[in-house]
């Protein structure tokens, strides 16, 4: 029959990756079948087959369809029947007669067997009471329909066994249990279909393509890919060959399951061979390109998608949006996000979670609350990682007063509750604004939330104690450290160096105590920087024991901090023993720069008092340029960056051009350039001959 080929069609069964729907209505023929599943034109009534939905076509027989064909005395005018077809009008009694000759009445009926199967209860008597109904003759195409239109996996074994037990003769047996496969399928239940799996073999009934692609997409539906590559590796064994689209569904198999290097050679071939593949499998393959870090591969993977024509859905926006987060491109998800809105999308819960995560971590802070506002609006609850994004984002761009807001909100929520990792973002902004009675109210709440202060919240106090000169709370912090059991790491110790450029000099040894005991080798460069130890040592070389035995992240906050001490106790010749050490140590890089037309000083990455060293030094070696009879270049200038500090009213470039009047530099602000101070070589001669000393004083 014609049913049997379209059943072991591997190609309609992994379209269908979770359901079955079935049609009573008339429904054309798939166009362009392969040439061994030519079929003839059956029966009006079939079941539908779509790219996302696997069935069985036209289960009649041609002669089950067609109406009696007249004899010749049965016209009127006794005439030959040059057709095999009369016309009959739909409403008279006649039509009916004969719908009841086609398959159409006997179909409903099944599909009501079916329907009562699946509520009966799952025991051998009440489903042979059901069964009971078809009568006596029952074909192996009545037992196809009913098992195909089940989706009570504990019954549908029931009625496997029965239909096994009373169709003497069954062209192919295999697609019983293929049917019955897939009413396993649509519960999920992978366990019972490996078991029918291993009937079939006792049975000797001979698996074959969609029995295999049937426990593909079953494992794939369960969230078992690991399962589904298995299953797939067992195929040649029994003589299976997969066909394209069973090929392309593994390139999603194999990914999710970690096999990239298999993944990606699949997606090779059927980038080759035109292979059909679905959205899922791109996002998966996007996904992957994510996880491996290759994010030009993402958007590569989704331009190839539409070149080949396979339209993008929410689930894949939504994963190259979450991709771009990963990669700090908010720029890229602002596109992206724009045209899923424009190809008339309307974003979801997952989208918005993916903007908020993109915009959180690159510290695009207007967008971000921008999202938040929209998802509140729409009603869409935050989980209490997104408030925590949105709370680290606030810590990072100074949000103080929409940091409160957004902490109110999620209180007010009742959905989520506040962790460590809230209360930490919270005591840092407060720390970092010198705000103590409001971070020492946070650690209050965190207290009796049940959550012991971490490192990071202990950092942060002492950085808010250290502005705010309480230095006796900066000691009883740091001993509650020790209490807690915690080690210091390298960050809690630049934090402390940190607090020692805000401590007045007279005490200055209680912090440097701290220090000592914390991290010995840079309290031996602190106690030699403020001259406590008298000469004993070297400082260089101290200095440079230090930043050969710490960690690359904190070398130029460690170095900062030290210059800024220096400045601060009037030490400028060690501030620039410092500053030439990190630059031999490549700590700061591209400090100054020369070209023919401009020779430039960047101090944007620089603290206040690294900033005003290498200015101080950057004039000295334009003094002794001009003293060897170098000629300058026609424009000189200095390049402090725009921004202010996050947590300060004042910035860079506020300093160094308060610095620049002090000193008389004919230096002067940029109009068309924000954070550029520049001077003519004439000016910066005529002021450098008037300095009668090299040496800035530095204030």
């Amino acid at each position: 029959m014609a049913y049997h080929h379209l059943c072991s069609s591997p190609s309609s069964l992994l379209r269908d990756r979770h359901s079955l729907s079935v049609s009573p209505k008339p429904k054309s023929l798939r166009t362009n079948p392969p040439t061994s599943l030519n079929l003839v034109s059956l029966s009006k009534t079939s079941i539908k087959a779509s790219s996302s939905h696997v069935s069985l076509e036209d289960l009649m027989s041609q002669e089950t369809q067609i109406p009696r064909k007249l004899t010749n005395s049965e016209y009127p005018d006794g005439k030959t029947a040059s057709k095999s077809y009369v016309w009959v009008n739909p409403r008279s009694p006649r039509a009916s007669r004969l719908r009841q000759l086609t398959y159409d009445s006997r179909y409903s009926s099944l599909l009501k067997v079916a329907e009562s199967l699946d509520s009966c209860n799952p025991n051998e008597k009440d489903v042979l009471a059901v069964l009971s109904s078809l009568g006596d003759d029952v074909s192996e195409q009545d037992a196809v329909v009913v098992l195909n239109n089940m989706s009570n996996p504990n019954t549908a074994l029931l009625v496997l066994d029965h239909f096994r037990k009373i169709l003497t003769k069954t062209s192919r047996e295999v697609i019983l249990y293929n049917v019955t496969l897939k009413v396993l399928r649509k519960s999920k239940d992978l366990d019972g279909a490996e078991k029918l799996f291993d009937e079939m073999l006792q049975r000797g009934v001979k698996p074959d393509n969609v029995t295999f692609s049937t426990l593909i997409s079953c494992s794939r539906v369960c969230g078992l890919p690991s399962k589904a590559v298995e299953w797939f590796e067992k195929m040649p064994a029994y003589e299976c060959d997969p066909d394209d689209v069973t090929y392309s569904a593994m390139i999603d198999a194999y990914g999710r399951a970690g096999n990239v290097d298999m993944a990606f050679t699949l997606y090779d071939r059927a980038r080759t061979e035109k292979w059909r593949i679905d959205p899922v499998t791109f996002s998966t393959l996007i996904k992957i390109y994510g996880v491996s870090g290759n994010y030009d591969g993402c958007l590569n993977v989704y331009e190839e998608m539409k070149a080949l024509g396979v339209k993008p859905n929410v689930v894949i926006y939504n994963t190259l949006l979450d991709a771009m987060g990963r990669a700090k491109r908010p720029w890229q998800a602002k596109s992206i996000y724009k045209e899923m809105l424009s190809n008339g999308f309307s974003p979801n819960w997952a989208t918005y979670a993916a903007l908020l995560r993109a915009y959180g971590r690159a510290r695009y802070g207007e967008d971000a609350l921008n999202v938040y506002k929209e998802m509140k609006d729409k009603g869409l609850e935050l989980t209490v990682v997104l408030y925590n994004t949105l709370l680290a984002m606030c810590a990072d761009v100074g949000f103080a007063d929409e940091a409160a807001e957004i902490f109110e909100d999620m209180k007010n929520s009742g959905a989520c509750k506040p962790d460590s990792w809230t209360f930490s973002s919270l005591i840092t902004i407060y720390s970092c604004s010198g705000k103590v009675s409001e971070a020492e109210g946070i650690l209050n709440m965190m207290l009796e939330a049940g959550f012991e202060p971490n490192i990071f919240v202990l950092t942060s106090l002492i950085q808010c104690y250290g502005k705010a000169q309480r230095t006796d709370d900066v000691v009883r912090m740091f001993n509650r450290v020790y209490e807690l059991g915690i080690t210091p790491d390298d960050r809690f110790c630049g934090c402390l160096l940190n607090v020692m450029t805000h401590t007045p000099r007279e005490e200055l040894g209680k912090v440097m105590d701290c220090i000592e005991k914390a991290k010995p080798e840079l309290g031996r460069v602190v106690k030699l920087l403020i001259g406590e130890q008298n000469g004993e040592g070297n400082f260089k070389n101290e200095a440079l024991e230090l930043f050969n035995h710490i960690s690359s992240d904190v070398k130029k906050p460690y170095c900062n901090c030290l210059i800024d001490l220096c400045v601060n106790l009037d030490l400028l010749e060690r501030a620039c023993d410092l500053l030439e050490l990190g630059l031999s140590l490549e700590i700061y890089a591209g400090i100054q720069s020369r070209s023919p037309t401009q020779w430039s000083l960047n101090l944007k990455s620089l603290s206040l008092g690294a900033a005003l060293t290498a200015l101080h030094v950057w004039i000295n070696d334009l003094t002794k340029v001009q003293e060897s009879g170098e000629e300058l270049p026609p424009l000189l200038g200095i390049n402090t960056g725009h921004g202010k500090h996050k947590y300060s009213e004042k910035g860079l470039a506020t300093v160094i051009e308060s610095h620049l009047k002090e000193l008389d530099a004919p230096f002067h602000e940029a109009s068309d350039k924000a954070g550029w101070f520049l001077t003519t070589k004439v000016a910066a001669e005529s002021w450098l001959e008037s300095r009668r000393s090299p040496d800035l004083v530095v204030a």
